[in-house]
């Protein structure tokens, strides 16, 4: 006990009482006793996730919002919104608005349509497989040509070619103004759109929505004047198909609140309703030519849909015009679908066939009537919002 003891007595000697030990030196010890071995370099450390720099996340963006252009064969490209030039806006309707603007990179101006697209990823992937079907449409001269589409913050951006102006804008003008002339106190009778210019309009868009059934097995579903666009260079193009009508939810509800005026009977009718048809389009071209040619929608305003239905069965146009345009027009204005003529019989009609033949310069008589309009300040762009002002009835 006693050796015990004494050793013990010379161990606590040895230790020097005014040094505190560190709290690295105490772990340090205890595991030395407990003849564990810690190596500081075998830890692994722990990497928590950092937010990607604002770069990196804008790049994303970017990869998100970019898509193609190809106004050629041969001429591609690559694009997002930072390749375009803004140059004002020259009209809004239902679905969005659309944009002149310039791709930098080749100085093409267009016509850009933004519209507020509810789809989602997948399905924005499976629109743009669907816009390089309708881009197969820039085969046809009387359809406006499509270059290429990309999604940006929710939209959908559609590049298309640069018209001057639609056939409502147009026939509006021609139709409205009526100069006067010198010691003349009156106002020269309503002017209208000549018979050969009306064929030459026929002849493009029936054409036009016969290609599109024929090849691409494509129905309008909004023929109306605003969606005729024209070219001072005498060109006659059918526009608004197709896509736009796949970005919007409850697309039926959406366009029959913008275009009711020229929908057929049996779409307004549910009872009627059995699908839908090229004979629908047929109607509605009709009312579009009809008011074109007077320069009033044929029938009165109504209030409801049943008000529209009335007109629709109860009502006949008195045309009051034999001519072979008007009685060619009636055809398209059959009450009964099934009655009324598709695209292939409407092809045959000696007006069609006679406006085909015709030398008329549709050049010459656009550009006076764009020159005239702005000569008098009138903008030569539209908005898609159209309602007809007035009727034959008013």
């Amino acid at each position: 006990m006693a050796d015990n003891s004494t050793q013990n007595r010379q161990r606590f000697s040895r230790l020097d009482l005014n040094t505190t030990p560190s709290n690295d030196d105490m772990s340090a010890e205890r595991r030395r006793q407990l003849k564990l071995s810690f190596q500081p370099e075998s830890i692994t450390p722990i990497i928590r996730p950092q937010a990607l720099p604002e770069r990196t996340r804008g790049e994303r963006i970017r990869m998100q919002a970019s898509g193609k252009l190809q106004f050629g064969p041969e001429e591609k490209y690559d694009f997002t919104s930072d390749d375009l030039t803004d140059l004002g806006e020259i009209g809004r309707g239902a679905f969005g608005a659309v944009n002149k603007m310039n791709f930098k990179r080749t100085n093409t101006v267009m016509a850009v349509k933004r519209i507020r697209s509810t789809v989602d990823e997948k399905e924005q992937k499976i629109l743009l497989m669907d816009l390089e079907v309708v881009m197969k449409s820039n085969d046809c001269n009387y359809i406006v040509q499509f270059y290429g589409a990309l999604f940006k913050e929710g939209d959908c951006w559609i590049c298309m070619e640069l018209m001057d102006t639609s056939l409502d804008k147009f026939y509006k003008f021609v139709c409205d103004f009526q100069p006067q002339q010198q010691n003349h106190p009156s106002p020269d009778p309503p002017q209208r759109i000549p018979e050969s210019i009306l064929a030459k309009i026929t002849v493009a868009t029936v054409h036009a929505l016969s290609y599109l059934k024929q090849k691409l097995n494509i129905i309008h579903r909004d023929v109306k004047p605003s969606n005729i666009l024209l070219h001072g260079r005498g060109d006659i193009k059918l526009c608004d198909f197709g896509i736009s009508g796949q970005l919007v939810d409850s697309i039926a509800r959406t366009k029959d609140a913008g275009c009711r005026p020229y929908m057929a009977p049996e779409r307004i009718d549910p009872q009627r309703a059995k699908g839908y048809d090229v004979r629908s389009d047929v109607w509605s071209l009709g009312i579009t030519l009809m008011e074109v040619a007077t320069g009033k929608f044929p029938y009165p305003k109504w209030g409801s849909v049943f008000e529209q239905l009335y007109q629709f069965r109860e009502r006949h146009l008195d045309l009051k015009h034999p001519t072979m345009a008007w009685n060619f027009l009636m055809n398209f204005l059959i009450k009964e679908e099934s009655d009324r003529p598709k695209y292939s019989k409407l092809l045959q009609h000696p007006f069609i066939q006679r406006g085909e033949r015709s030398h008329t310069d549709v050049a010459v008589y656009v550009s006076g009537v764009l020159e005239n309009m702005e000569y008098h300040g009138i903008t030569m762009f539209t908005t898609n919002d159209y309602l007809p002002a007035q009727s034959w009835f008013d």
